[in-house]
């Protein structure tokens, strides 16, 4: 009983993160596009601040925007604040870190080839991976070269590859790549929390006041605006990357996913200049062909994750050997089982039950596949020996 309520709790979670997520990412897409998008105003509008405006149509109206160049003569009585998405977006997510990785750390934390074995020492890497690469994040950002968009997107790259070996490093493949997308997502939080918000709360006081609005962190807003606009493809893929094995089990994962990261910033740079009026075809297409090469040469590289075609034999005896069943009833039939036995599951990985060889010899491409990467069992918390699993191997290889 208790699992299924974790499960249920587990499921609510996630979708409160995604429908907050959906909303900030969609407010971040539909600004950069509302500010590139700017035309021209006559010029009463102008002399009245307005620097710009957009027209539009949706849904059932009409609809005029027009931006100030700095801001209006006075305050509206109402004004709506676009920080709540990203706040419950980051405390969601850090909600599922806490319930999925911390809670089962042994489990889901910690890795085969992890320097770090025990959970609490991870649960703490974590924590400091996520600020560290906040840290890191600042010092750039006040470097003199910050304001200079290609160089500090090189050191960007370098410093997204650099974070992601680290975390292929300490962690678990697929709290690796969860911890790649959580530390470009509290960046984006931070942005908004430390630097965007009191921005814009300088810049309503003073017009509350009747002092000159600060120009200056308006432009540091508008930096960190645009940074978190290019990071959102990225954290989308990290995080779906989970859900990917042939990228998070992949022999070099780290790099693989940081390229992937690159080219997603990479597509918003094309759909931002577009927005700006300057449709640049060529980045489309070099994006989708360093896309196929990544795709190509992971396929060409990869030793561990790949998926064994082995030929489906007549099953016949239903029986195992004795060496076979034992390993499986040891380190598998805990969690692959109707009703698995091992804490935190009411109900079987993928749905795969082993209660008989048959059951088995039907997965057996994915077996290999995850017996040769090490992915399963999960975190090796059987204790599941090299030999055992070379035997396991070599018997689901071998036709039966």
């Amino acid at each position: 009983m208790e699992g299924v309520l974790f499960e249920w709790f587990s499921l609510i979670l996630r979708l409160f993160h995604v429908v907050a997520a959906i909303a900030w990412i969609g407010a971040s897409f539909y600004f950069i596009w509302l500010d590139l998008s700017l035309k021209p105003v006559d010029r009463n509008k102008s002399e009245n601040g307005i620097s710009g405006e957009v027209w539009s149509i949706h849904g059932g109206g009409i609809y005029e925007v027009g931006k100030y160049r700095l801001a209006p003569p006075e305050m509206p009585t109402t004004l709506h604040w676009f920080k709540w998405e990203a706040y419950t977006t980051w405390l969601t997510g850090s909600a599922l870190l806490i319930v999925l990785f911390y809670f089962q750390a042994q489990t889901y934390l910690l890795g085969p080839d992890s320097p770090i074995t025990h959970p609490p020492i991870a649960i703490i890497a974590s924590v400091l991976y996520l600020i560290a690469g906040l840290g890191v994040y600042e010092l750039l950002t006040r470097l003199p070269f910050s304001h200079r968009a290609k160089v500090f997107s090189v050191f960007m790259a370098i410093f997204v590859a650099g974070f992601s070996l680290i975390a292929f490093w300490l962690f678990s493949p697929r709290a690796a790549a969860i911890h790649l997308g959580a530390m470009l997502g509290t960046i984006m939080a931070a942005n908004v929390f430390l630097t965007i918000i009191p921005s814009q709360k300088s810049l309503v006081a003073a017009i509350e006041n009747n002092s000159k609005p600060p120009s200056e962190g308006a432009i540091k807003a508008k930096l960190r605006s645009t940074h978190n606009n290019y990071l959102t493809i990225p954290v989308l893929i990290c995080m779906l990357s989970n859900h990917a094995p042939l990228i998070y089990l992949h022999d070099h994962a780290w790099i693989i996913l940081a390229l992937l990261c690159f080219i997603g910033a990479w597509v918003r740079v094309f759909f931002n200049s577009k927005h700006a009026g300057h449709i640049r075809l060529e980045i489309p297409a070099m994006a989708s062909l360093a896309l196929f090469s990544v795709i190509f040469i992971a396929w060409l590289t990869d030793g561990r994750g790949i998926q064994i075609d082995v030929p489906k034999t007549d099953t016949g005896d239903e029986t195992l050997s004795l060496d076979v069943s034992t390993i499986v009833q040891e380190h598998c039939v805990v969690c692959h089982a109707t009703n698995p036995t091992y804490p935190g599951f009411s109900q079987p990985p993928a749905g795969f039950v082993f209660n008989n060889k048959s059951e088995l010899l039907a997965v057996r491409g994915s077996a290999v596949s995850s017996l040769s990467s090490y992915y399963m069992p999960l975190g090796n918390v059987t204790e599941m020996t090299i030999d055992e699993r070379n035997t396991l191997k070599e018997w689901l290889s071998t036709p039966n």
